[in-house]
């Protein structure tokens, strides 16, 4: 379906960087107009710059409705309807759920799940014209829930879910919904979860094989193949298509590490909040003071 994309639109949310930033070459690349979203103006157009096709930027909260019907309004006069919306905006924070931030705990939630649907009713008109495609990315977290992650967890089942639901609501009208379940991409999110004990060593007692962090190039190929075959699913890596069947027994799994792992962890001192992750995440917390 590669060729039929050329000339169309696409909508990458959180497109400044890290998986954003990728699914948008690879938009590209396939020859199609690409419209990036995101808090950090100067870098999208970086992104944007080394582009071969047309490329327009916008600065927005996923967040805002009104900002993002402006957006999208905005988008559709210079480019057209989307075929393709990419819902990718996203933050992350860690700590225990007892001690942590309010604020923190639900900005999460905000930009992984309601943005996610702020995205998508906003675009939905354009991809209901063009019978196109929308695609949600979520993780790995939205079915192997973890301790000390419980908004990032929650946000992205719950993202899960809502496309799962969109995508049964608009079946009978040609656009198609698919989930991108993402692992251990090499982003800024990432590298600055591993500077912090409680979630570098929670990353310690998964299996040898799920720990491995993959390019964030390769990654973005990987979900790119979604928007080629109008997938609903999509894994990256691909061997996590083997852990769906074992969805059901992840929580008793993960809780009979957990009440070994943690005793241990706290024994080496306070388990601390990290705060959100990542450039972007302070990119998040910048845009809100």
């Amino acid at each position: 379906m590669g060729t039929e994309l050329r000339g169309r639109t696409a909508v990458v949310t959180g497109a400044a960087r890290g998986l954003g930033a990728g699914m948008v070459r690879e938009l590209a690349d396939r020859g199609m107009r690409v419209a990036l979203l995101g808090l950090e103006g100067d870098r999208m157009e970086q992104v944007a710059r080394d582009l071969p096709v047309e490329a327009h930027c916008y600065e927005v909260d996923v967040t805002d409705d009104d900002a993002m019907s402006r957006t999208a309004a905005a988008v559709t006069d210079a480019l057209g309807a989307p075929s393709v919306v990419i819902a990718n905006a996203g933050v992350a924070e860690g700590g225990p759920f007892t001690t942590s931030v309010p604020a923190t705990w639900r900005r999460v939630i905000e930009v992984n799940l309601i943005g996610s649907a702020v995205t998508g009713r906003v675009f939905l008109p354009g991809l209901l014209a063009a019978h196109g495609y929308f695609l949600q990315i979520a993780s790995t977290a939205a079915f192997g829930s973890a301790p000390l992650m419980s908004a990032y967890c929650a946000s992205k089942a719950g993202a899960e879910s809502f496309a799962q639901s969109l995508r049964a609501e608009l079946a009978h009208q040609q656009v198609g919904v698919g989930i991108a379940y993402v692992h251990w991409a090499d982003t800024d999110m990432i590298r600055d979860a591993d500077q912090h004990r409680v979630l570098r060593e929670l990353r310690a007692h998964m299996p040898p094989g799920a720990r491995r962090t993959y390019p964030v190039r390769q990654v973005a190929a990987w979900t790119a193949r979604a928007v080629d075959h109008r997938s609903a699913t999509v894994y990256a890596p691909p061997w996590l298509r083997l852990v769906q069947p074992l969805r059901p027994f992840l929580p008793l799994a993960v809780t009979a590490v957990s009440r070994l792992a943690l005793p241990r962890l706290a024994q080496k001192g306070p388990v601390e909040q990290t705060g959100l992750l990542g450039d972007g995440g302070q990119a998040d917390q910048e845009m809100r003071r």
